[in-house]
């Protein structure tokens, strides 16, 4: 027997806000706060390139304007991926 070809997948990311400490992802019914400290490439993005975000498949989000991409088990489980990128000057 085999299974149905599955659906398009219509769970969205969402940047429900942008605040001085960082931004508010609403993402597979969760919400995450990226900080600025921790999430550097957001802090002096365009508004626009922060809002554009969309899911690679089902776990992986991309922001196309930033080139950053992140899964989201590194969000819900920071402590498993200790490096912390940096910007570079």
């Amino acid at each position: 027997m085999k299974s149905c070809v599955l659906g398009k997948n219509t769970s969205k990311a969402e940047v429900q806000d942008i605040s001085r400490h960082g931004i508010w992802l609403y993402a597979q019914g969760r919400e995450f706060l990226l900080s600025f400290e921790e999430y550097p490439w957001f802090k002096d993005a365009k508004v626009s390139a922060i809002y554009n975000v969309r899911f690679l498949n089902r776990t992986h989000l991309f922001w196309p304007d930033l080139d950053v991409d992140l899964d989201i088990d590194s969000l819900e489980h920071p402590e498993n991926y200790p490096l912390i990128a940096k910007r570079h000057s």
